[in-house]
């Protein structure tokens, strides 16, 4: 098991993007830039005429903007340990945010839906996928439609985690950006010992599991974390978790969440659930906070 963990951090298995903003009557562009290293990322354009605010939405580890196929396999396998074999649909999230009066960029991260490989493949949790996040808003400002626009960032998981690391590395990049909205940031040492603790095995085997991702792909879990990082967060930040969820513990974004630098900052805990899956979904039953945060800091 350990051996096959460290081999999904080295080889991540991609989701197809079985739908686009199409299907709930959006018109979109598709379009592609590249990231802060030169990966070429796939994304689509929701324009909102006469909007002057644009929101920069990216994924979880695995998903990509479309989503995540968890009712069918392999992907099923995923997530379902902890119940989480259900789809999870974002596009519903893509027309909330528009018609509440946002453009919106969405994309695949670099090694996810249809984006260039890079970095051989490996996923880092953040620290190398920072570097897409960077590529988002180069690419936004340098469209003429875009000039001057109000930028707020919608950040999901490890999508978060590379926002946190890129405002860590990147503080200029963010100068003009108004906000941020986090879903469920968690450190791999938080998920991966919950994973480890759901199939039997305990917490000696967290050394094991660090040894092999190191040998795997040159980071240990405490490379991982966006904990540090988090306090070079300045930006007023929503962060939103399911509190009970089995598959990682609500100290690790509480962590997250009191190291941020962030002057104004919540944290919203998701009650009744024990799947992650459903702080994914959220948004689309139940999006007033989260707009609420975008319209009070992107006016």
């Amino acid at each position: 098991m350990i051996a096959g963990i460290a081999a999904g951090f080295r080889n991540q298995l991609r989701a197809p993007v079985l739908k686009t903003p199409g299907a709930a009557g959006l018109d979109f562009e598709e379009v592609t830039f590249p990231s802060e290293d030169g990966v070429p990322l796939e994304a689509w354009l929701i324009p909102r005429l006469g909007s002057d605010k644009l929101l920069i939405v990216n994924h979880p580890r695995g998903f990509n903007r479309y989503g995540f196929p968890s009712h069918l396999d392999p992907w099923r396998a995923v997530g379902a340990m902890g119940g989480n074999d259900f789809e999870v649909d974002f596009i519903p999230d893509l027309r909330i945010l528009h018609d509440a009066g946002y453009n919106v960029l969405t994309y695949d991260l670099r090694n996810h839906g249809l984006s260039g490989s890079g970095n051989g493949g490996f996923v880092t949790s953040g620290r190398l996928e920072s570097r897409d996040v960077v590529g988002s808003l180069i690419y936004a400002r340098s469209r003429q439609d875009m000039q001057g626009m109000n930028i707020g960032l919608f950040s999901r998981c490890m999508g978060c985690n590379a926002t946190i690391f890129a405002m860590a590395r990147r503080r200029e990049i963010f100068r003009d950006v108004r906000c941020l909205v986090g879903v469920q940031p968690v450190s791999p040492r938080a998920i991966l010992s919950r994973i480890l603790a759901l199939a039997g095995l305990g917490p000696e085997y967290m050394t094991d599991l660090d040894t092999s991702l190191r040998l795997a792909i040159g980071f240990g879990l405490d490379d991982l974390t966006p904990a540090q990082a988090a306090a070079e967060v300045r930006l007023p930040t929503f962060l939103y978790q399911v509190r009970d969820d089995v598959m990682t513990l609500p100290s690790d974004v509480q962590e997250i969440f009191d190291n941020l630098g962030s002057v104004t900052k919540e944290l919203f805990w998701i009650e009744g659930t024990t799947r992650r899956w459903d702080g994914y979904t959220y948004f689309a039953k139940q999006p007033q906070r989260m707009l609420a945060w975008f319209d009070r800091h992107m006016a």
